[in-house]
């Protein structure tokens, strides 16, 4: 691999995709600017002149999109702003020059909305609600597994009737869980009636939960045993889920893979590079440039879990993170890949916090598919396109029950794949017997 040898590997700063993990910036100003953060030091103009010491110091393009950014530097900080809300306006307004929206500026809100997700973790009692259909009533859907909520015996099915003495009648999701969510350690009081069952209240004690970003099941399929694994987003306990998942199918004797990865909008880079390390056991998966033109190959570390058969399921929707994955899986002839189009985002991020709470996302480098593919706003075509027709996406979309059956034609079409494609084959080993030879 050609990396620098003077620098941190670019991998362990970027982040990548629709979810961009948080990383806090480490020093925003050089030295010749001491003075003038001093004199800001107290005006919304600080955060504004963070912003564009980053976007000066490491976005992608050197020209800046063809624009003057010292110019628009001391355009910002030449206006005079009576608020924060006033500041941030203006240097949404500079970022948008640039012509590039994965570089984007994010309040203290939406900067904390970010880091929760791609942290996967929230404080809260981990249940997952919805408002019923039938009943109008905020319903839980799922408890999450080590919950506080599973801990008190709420059940799929449950309607969360009041919160903390508020009645939830015509209340969101969003406004529901707002008041659900809390600092670790405090308590919530749910009003909670069951079917068949008098109402009752529980009192829960908020804690630190871990999100499923992975599902997994064996499927009997024709006479197989299938491993379907579906990774919804590469947040940091991705890889620890995939993971699990990988040692609890291969434990069970199953004879190939499918692995969806359809909807995934992408995330931390760093997961991506851990999980195309599960299934791959040599070969290149991703480089990355820099706008110096620094070139940083990344790849695997013969650390592979299994070298079963493997079909990749991806859509229109499978974006950077998701296609860092397929591309390596792809090109390494690790996996045959099944479904539409992907998305065709090519660039990595890394996201810095700002000194008031607020976020930057700034986009640092681009990336190529191990045989050198720049797949920007082109997308991975896969081995085996089937696209859904708009009926059938709808019907997945209000029946997600039945996405990963036969029902779901690309599934259809990837249990077809590996049956003629891969497990007509000689297959290189067992599951155990593959774990075994990588001792």
């Amino acid at each position: 691999m050609n990396r620098p040898s003077k620098r941190a590997p670019l991998f362990h700063l970027a982040l990548c995709g629709g979810a961009i993990a948080a990383t806090a910036a480490v020093s925003l100003f050089v030295p010749s600017l001491t003075r003038v953060r001093a004199a800001l030091q107290e005006s919304p103009k600080t955060v504004v002149d963070e912003a564009w010491q980053i976007v000066n110091r490491e976005y992608v393009d050197g020209t800046f999109n063809q624009t003057d950014w010292q110019e628009i530097r001391k355009s910002l900080l030449g206006k005079n702003y009576t608020s924060r809300e006033q500041a941030y306006v203006a240097l949404r307004s500079a970022l948008e020059k640039l012509n590039d929206p994965y570089t984007r500026f994010m309040d203290p809100k939406q900067y904390e909305a970010l880091s929760s997700q791609t942290s996967g973790e929230l404080s809260g009692v981990g249940i997952r609600l919805e408002v019923s259909e039938q009943t109008k009533v905020l319903t839980v859907v799922e408890p999450i597994e080590n919950s506080p909520a599973i801990k008190a015996g709420l059940q799929a099915g449950d309607q969360i009737l009041a919160i903390d003495g508020k009645q939830t009648k015509g209340m969101t999701v969003e406004d529901a869980s707002n008041l659900i969510r809390g600092d670790v350690g405090t308590k919530v009081k749910l009003e909670v009636g069951r079917q068949g069952a008098s109402k009752k209240s529980v009192a829960l004690t908020r804690a630190r939960i871990e999100l499923p970003t992975v599902r997994y099941a064996l499927k009997q399929e024709g006479g197989k045993r299938i491993g379907y694994i579906r990774l919804n987003e590469f947040s940091a306990h991705a890889a620890d889920q995939m993971r699990r998942a990988i040692q609890d199918l291969n434990s069970q004797q199953i004879e190939g893979y499918v692995l969806d990865l359809r909807g995934n909008p992408g995330g931390l880079l760093q997961a991506s590079i851990d999980i195309s390390r599960m299934w791959m056991d040599k070969g290149s998966i991703v480089r990355t440039v820099d706008r110096r033109g620094n070139n940083e190959e990344i790849g695997t570390n013969r650390t592979a879990l299994t070298k079963l058969p493997l079909v990749v399921l991806v859509d229109g929707n499978s974006a950077s993170s998701s296609e860092i994955l397929t591309g390596a899986l792809k090109d390494n002839g690790r996996a045959t890949v099944v479904g539409s189009q992907t998305f065709g985002k090519a660039l990595v991020q890394s996201v810095h916090s700002l000194s008031d709470g607020s976020g930057l996302a700034v986009t640092i480098a681009h990336y190529y598919t191990p045989l050198g593919t720049d797949i920007s706003h082109k997308g991975i075509t896969p081995d085996v396109k089937i696209d859904l027709s708009d009926e059938q996406r709808q019907k997945l979309a209000s029946n997600p029950k039945l996405v990963g059956t036969k029902d779901d034609p690309q599934y259809a079409r990837a249990l077809a794949t590996l049956q003629k494609v891969a497990l007509t084959q000689p297959a290189p080993a067992t599951a155990q017997q593959a774990i075994q030879s990588q001792k």
